[in-house]
C-alpha cells in the first residue's frame, strides 16, 4: 500500500467535508481544519490505538484538540470512520457523512467547538477557549501514569494560541512530572485570526523554546504523511523507554492547504460559498490527481484496538468521623481544644478519603502547607496521588479536568484569591462535565494581616452565578460551600467526593470554634438552623456564622429573638428558607465577609420569586480592605462586627 497516497486521499476528502459542512452551517473555520487534516488522518486512521465503536474506552489513546475551532477535521474523520456518537448509551449510533450537514445545528452532536457532553465522546473535554488543551492532555496522561495504563495522549495546539501563558505552565508541568506519554503537536500555519502570528510563535522559535523546556522536538512538514508518521512513531517508542523525556512536534502547515484561493489572511472563521467554494473544491481535486496516483483500490488503514480496561475500583470502607480521624493522627489534644481551622479539617478529610477511595487525587499550586493539602501528600500510602502544580493555577484546573476524564476525583486547592486566575478554566471544566472539586483557602477578610492581595472577595458572587444554571446532568452548574467549622468542612469534603460534578468550597485561615459534632449531616443544597427565634432571621455563612452567634447574645439581652441560619450551601432549599422567613415577620439580614452579589443576592432572588412581602438587608464588604492584625479588627473596619449586626437589626425592627 502507498501509505502516503492513502493519507493524502483521506486528508483531501476531509478537507472537502470541512468546506462543505462549514458552508452549509454558514460559520466555522474550514481553513484551520484543512491545516491539520493530514495530522488528524495519520492519528485517527493509523497511529492511535482506539476503537471507533468505543471512542471513550478507558484505555484508548486520546486526542485533545486544544485548537478547538479546527474541529471540523476531526468530525469529518469521525464520519468516515463511523465513530459512535450520542449523549448516552441508549442514543449512541455511528456518525455518518450525511451527519456532517448538521454542523452547529441546535440538535446536532457536532457542536461548534469540541464538547463530549454534547454527544461526541471521542473528546475528553470541551476546548476552544484557547490555551487549555495541553493541560487537559497532561491530566489525562497523568491519570494513566497513576493507573499504570499504557495510554498515549496527543494534543494539537495552534501556533497563535501558544502565546497563552497556560501553554508554558503546561509544558513545565509535563517536564516536572516526566509525562513521556503525551505528545504536544504545534500546528504552525503562520496565521491567527486577525493577522500573521508573531515571529515569537514561528516554527523555528517554537522549536527552540520547546527544546529549552526539555522536550525532544521534531520539526516536520505537517502535510507530509511519511514525516508525520515517523515522528509519531518516534514518540511512541520513546514513551515506553522509561526515560521520562517528553516529546513535541512542530508541524509547518498551510492554512487552507490544497486550495490556494482561500489561503493566507482574511479566511479565519469565514467559510467560502458559491463560486469561491466551487473553486476551492476544484483546487482540491487537482491536488488529489497530483498526490494519489499510487493509491490502489484495495488500500486500507488498520487501527490497533486499545487494551482491555482494568476493573473499576470501589471504596474500601466507610470514611471515619472527624474525631476518629484526628485521634488516628494523634490530634487528641487539638480535638479537645474545641477549635480547628476549616482548612486543616479539609486536609484531614483528604487523608481519610484517600485511604478508602483510590480515585481521589489531590492537586495544589505551591501552597500545600497553607491549604493543608500536604496532609494527603505526607501519607506514605497516598503520596503518589498528590500532584504538585507549582504556581500555575490555570494549568492546575485544566489538569484536574483531564484527571477527571481519566476517571479520577480531583481536588484542586489553592488560596481562594488565586483561584480567580482560573475562572475560565473552571467554567470550561463545567462545560466538559468534569468531576472537579475546587477548594479555596484563606478566604474572605478574616485573613486579616496579609491584606486584600491575598483575600478572595468576589469569588462567591462568581461561583454563585454558575449555580443559577444547570449542567448537562441537570444539576446546578456548581455547588458553593462555605463551612463554618471543622466538622462541617470535614463532612462537606466527603460530600463533594461522592457527588459527580463541580463544587467550590471556601476554607478559612483562622482557627474557629466547633459548632457541630460528628453526628451532624450536611447535604448539598442544605442549610442548618442554629437558633430558633421569631423576630428576624440572620443568614450567615463561613466565619460570619461565629460573628452572628456573638450578635445573638447581644440581641437576646435587648429583648430581640433572632433566628440564626448557617447557609453553608448555594444553591439552598428555598422553600424551607421562605417558611422560616415567614415565621420571623419577613425580616432577613444576610451576613458575609466578601463583596456583594453573593449569598445576599441568592437570598434576594429566592424572596423575590416567592412574591411575599419581606425586608432584606445585605451586610457584606463594601470597601477595599487593608491589612490588620486580627479578624476582629477587619470585621470592625468593614462594618461586619457583632455590634454592627445588632445595630442593623435594631434599625430594621425600628427598635429605639
Amino acid at each position: 500500500m502507498s501509505f502516503e497516497a492513502a493519507v493524502h486521499a483521506q486528508a483531501i476528502e476531509i478537507d472537502r467535508h470541512c468546506l462543505d459542512m462549514c458552508a452549509r452551517a454558514g460559520s466555522g473555520h474550514p481553513t484551520s481544519a484543512m491545516s491539520i487534516s493530514h495530522i488528524v488522518t495519520v492519528l485517527m486512521f493509523s497511529s492511535m490505538r482506539w476503537s471507533p465503536d468505543y471512542p471513550d474506552y478507558p484505555t484508548s489513546d486520546r486526542l485533545v484538540l486544544s485548537e478547538g475551532h479546527a474541529v471540523p477535521a476531526v468530525y469529518a474523520a469521525g464520519a468516515r470512520l463511523g465513530v459512535v456518537v450520542g449523549k448516552d448509551e441508549d442514543s449512541r449510533r455511528k456518525l455518518t457523512v450525511e451527519d456532517l450537514n448538521s454542523l452547529r445545528e441546535l440538535d446536532s452532536v457536532l457542536d461548534g467547538h469540541p464538547n463530549p457532553m454534547e454527544g461526541f465522546p471521542f473528546f475528553d473535554a470541551a476546548t476552544g477557549s484557547l490555551g487549555q488543551g495541553l493541560s487537559v492532555a497532561a491530566g489525562v496522561a497523568k491519570a494513566a501514569k497513576i493507573d499504570g495504563i499504557d495510554k498515549r495522549v496527543y494534543c494539537i495546539c495552534g501556533d497563535g494560541e501558544a502565546r497563552e501563558g497556560q501553554i508554558s505552565e503546561a509544558l513545565d508541568f509535563i517536564v516536572d512530572h516526566k509525562l513521556d506519554n503525551v505528545l504536544a503537536i504545534f500546528n504552525c500555519n503562520e496565521y491567527g485570526q486577525a493577522d500573521r502570528v508573531s515571529s515569537q510563535q514561528s516554527a523555528e522559535t517554537m522549536a527552540r523554546k520547546l527544546e529549552a523546556f526539555g522536550f525532544e522536538v521534531d520539526v516536520i512538514d505537517g502535510h507530509n504523511p511519511a514525516e508525520i508518521k515517523a515522528s509519531i512513531d518516534k514518540f511512541a517508542a520513546r514513551s515506553g523507554d522509561g526515560s521520562g523525556t517528553p516529546s513535541a512536534i512542530v508541524a509547518r502547515t498551510v492554512k487552507g492547504w490544497g486550495a490556494p484561493s482561500i489561503q493566507g489572511n482574511g479566511w479565519h472563521g469565514k467559510p467560502p460559498t458559491g463560486e469561491v467554494l466551487e473553486r476551492a473544491l476544484s483546487e482540491l481535486d487537482d491536488r488529489r490527481i497530483e498526490l494519489t496516483s499510487a493509491l490502489a483500490s484495495t488500500d486500507q488503514f488498520t487501527i490497533e484496538p486499545p487494551k482491555e480496561a482494568p476493573e473499576p475500583k470501589t471504596p474500601a470502607g466507610d470514611i471515619p468521623t472527624l474525631s476518629q480521624a484526628m485521634r488516628a493522627m494523634d490530634m487528641e489534644s487539638v480535638l479537645h481544644s474545641g477549635r480547628l481551622a476549616t482548612r486543616k479539617a479539609y486536609g484531614i478529610a483528604l487523608r481519610a478519603m484517600g485511604r478508602l477511595v483510590e480515585d481521589v487525587v489531590v492537586l495544589d499550586a505551591d501552597v500545600k502547607n497553607s491549604t493543608f493539602a500536604e496532609t494527603f501528600e505526607k501519607d506514605p500510602k497516598l503520596g503518589e496521588r498528590f500532584v504538585e502544580c507549582k504556581i500555575g493555577e490555570q494549568n492546575m484546573i485544566s489538569v484536574g479536568a483531564g484527571l477527571s476524564a481519566g476517571g479520577k476525583i480531583p481536588f484542586c486547592s489553592t488560596f481562594a484569591k488565586f483561584a480567580t486566575r482560573a475562572y475560565d478554566q473552571i467554567e470550561m471544566a463545567i462545560y466538559s462535565g468534569a468531576n472537579l472539586k475546587v477548594v479555596g483557602s484563606h478566604a474572605g477578610i478574616t485573613l486579616a494581616a496579609d491584606g486584600p492581595s491575598q483575600m478572595a472577595m468576589p469569588d462567591i458572587a462568581w461561583f454563585r452565578s454558575l449555580s443559577t444554571m444547570t449542567d448537562h446532568r441537570g444539576n446546578p452548574g456548581v455547588y458553593v460551600l462555605q463551612p463554618a467549622d471543622a466538622f462541617a468542612a470535614y463532612a462537606l469534603t466527603g460530600v463533594m467526593a461522592e457527588y459527580e460534578g463541580v463544587c467550590y468550597m471556601r476554607t478559612l485561615r483562622a482557627d474557629t470554634e466547633f459548632i457541630y459534632s460528628d453526628d451532624q449531616v450536611f447535604n448539598l443544597g442544605g442549610f442548618e438552623t442554629l437558633a430558633q427565634g421569631r423576630d428576624i432571621v440572620l443568614c450567615a455563612a463561613g466565619y460570619m456564622v461565629h460573628e452572628a452567634n456573638k450578635a445573638l447574645e447581644l440581641l437576646d439581652k435587648a429583648g430581640i429573638s433572632a433566628t440564626l441560619l448557617d447557609m453553608y450551601s448555594i444553591p439552598f432549599d428555598e422553600d424551607k428558607l421562605l417558611d422560616i422567613v415567614g415565621a420571623n415577620g419577613g425580616y432577613v439580614i444576610s451576613l458575609e465577609d466578601n463583596y456583594g452579589g453573593a449569598l445576599g443576592s441568592a437570598i434576594a432572588d429566592a424572596l423575590t420569586r416567592s412574591g411575599d412581602g419581606f425586608t432584606l438587608e445585605q451586610m457584606h464588604v463594601t470597601r477595599i480592605p487593608k491589612s490588620a492584625k486580627t479578624p476582629e479588627e477587619m470585621l470592625e473596619m468593614c462594618g461586619l462586627s457583632a455590634a454592627h449586626i445588632v445595630a442593623k437589626t435594631m434599625e430594621i425592627l425600628q427598635v429605639a
